[in-house]
């Protein structure tokens, strides 16, 4: 131990980590499920269109809604490009920033949202806080809350904010 850090997890660590992933992705593959069926949605298109259903006027830059759905912003422009191909979303350049792309919901997609809701709502009851308190859904908010911020503090480079290129700003291209 050269920094103070352990080179192992304790047990409690362990059982806590094994416990989060294994809820995580029962509980994904159940909402998925449940979103295929009651919208032909993929779980990035529903947080899209949630988002957007969020944002003020139903619209948000491209770049903000990769950055709060942590995705990549190639696999979400696809995924946008197929909202948009159902009629669920437009894409139209900002009027602020030529460069950015906007996307907005349309009565479609809200119609879409209305139709997954209900069911979306009803299996994160049953699945996941049917089994807790009160006292342990404000706890496992506050904690998981806690560990998303300081994960956003380091995120991958695929969620990352955008960076201007210092050699782009300003600099005519060749």
């Amino acid at each position: 131990m050269t920094d103070g850090m352990s080179e192992s997890l304790t047990p409690t660590e362990l059982g806590a980590y094994f416990a989060l992933i294994e809820v995580g992705g029962l509980l994904r593959h159940a909402v998925e499920q449940q979103l295929r069926e009651a919208g032909d949605l993929s779980y990035v298109q529903f947080q899209l269109l949630a988002r957007l259903g969020d944002a003020p006027g139903g619209r948000q830059r491209m770049t903000d809604l990769a950055d709060g759905v942590v995705y990549s912003r190639s696999g979400l422009t696809y995924q946008a490009q197929l909202l948009e191909q159902r009629g669920l979303v437009t894409r139209s350049p900002s009027p602020e920033d030529e460069r950015s792309t906007v996307v907005a919901l349309t009565e479609g997609g809200r119609d879409v949202l209305g139709a997954v809701f209900p069911g979306h709502i009803e299996a994160l009851r049953i699945l996941l806080f049917e089994a807790l308190s009160g006292d342990d859904v404000q706890d496992l908010a506050r904690i998981l809350g806690r560990a998303a911020d300081h994960l956003r503090a380091n995120p991958p480079r695929s969620a990352a904010p955008r960076r201007r290129s210092e050699r782009t700003v300003g600099a005519p291209r060749p």
